[in-house]
């Protein structure tokens, strides 16, 4: 078919995406263009490209800065240690989650499970950060627990050795529901026969599950796994923000609430930016080698 009568028959395709298309363009790709702060000490009013004396270009001085910083050891672990407990306890559940819902056979218990598991997702993180803050203050839910058992009370919340526990737990409750969409999604595309067939051979459940569902949908894992490997140093800055405080810094400050503290409220622009970049740079790194991995173990891969 010519190339214009291909456009005249997805024509309401295309206009369907041109809005996310232009929102993509200008939140997305417009803002790249501000990445040349990171090279310069920029201050606001200032153009960020011109041939005249106007810029100060200091080149690698703001990622020399960061990287010998008092600071960028803790940052770093922290940023690492939150994100990879964020992997290790949460990549999993979403996909247990999904095959275990797939075989309920009672559609309303079904529905009101699923409806149930997807609501924390959205609930504000304001909400959700003052419900944990409440459960865990001296005086709250959990802290009664602890003292139906004879231990002494807490102030959890100012613990340093609490929050990485506290984040994991409520990370994982938030999105656990809402992650397994996808998941239940690839499973509705298995063909049916496979399940027909090792039923009429005496399969079981459990072993279609394991035999059938489970490799099924490992092209999904796969590519989810390389996305959650890239996406190491960038932790859920927004609910960080909300349940830390500056006496958990030592183990809550990541590189997303050290930007906002600096960049935002400090108006250290070119520093924050160069932060920002330089994670970034490191988060694309760690796409392309788990990419190239995934394709050699699982042979499953994002390009």
């Amino acid at each position: 078919m010519h190339r214009s009568g291909l456009l005249r028959e997805n024509a309401e395709l295309y206009a369907m995406m041109l809005p996310t298309l232009i929102i993509i363009f200008l939140f997305c790709y417009i803002p790249i263009y501000g990445i040349l702060i990171a090279f310069q000490d920029y201050s606001p009013g200032m153009p960020f490209f011109s041939f005249t004396q106007d810029i100060k270009w200091v080149g690698l001085k703001h990622f020399k800065r960061f990287i010998s910083g008092p600071f960028f050891g803790r940052i770093m672990t922290n940023t690492i240690s939150l994100s990879f407990l964020n992997l290790l306890f949460g990549f999993w559940p979403p996909i247990l989650f999904a095959l275990l819902l797939n075989e309920v056979r009672s559609v309303r218990f079904k529905k009101f499970t699923q409806t149930a598991s997807y609501l924390p997702y959205f609930i504000s993180a304001v909400v959700v950060a003052g419900m944990v803050l409440s459960f865990v203050k001296t005086d709250g839910l959990v802290n009664n627990i602890i003292a139906l058992f004879g231990e002494s009370r807490k102030s959890l919340n100012t613990e340093p050795k609490a929050f990485p526990v506290i984040y994991t737990i409520t990370n994982i409750w938030k999105s656990f529901g809402f992650n397994s969409i996808l998941y239940l999604s690839a499973i509705t595309g298995i063909d049916p026969s496979l399940y027909e067939s090792a039923y009429l051979d005496g399969a079981t459940r459990w072993q279609s599950m394991w035999h059938i569902t489970l490799p099924g949908i490992k092209p999904t894992i796969s590519i989810m796994l390389i996305m959650a490997v890239g996406s190491l140093l960038s932790s859920n800055t927004d609910l960080i923000l909300l349940l830390y405080s500056p006496a958990t810094y030592p183990t809550a400050d990541v590189i997303g609430t050290y930007v906002y503290r600096l960049g935002i409220e400090g108006g250290q622009f070119s520093y924050t930016t160069a932060i920002g970049l330089l994670s970034t740079v490191i988060n694309f790194l760690m796409v392309f080698a788990s990419n190239k991995a995934s394709d050699k173990i699982a042979g499953y891969s994002l390009w």
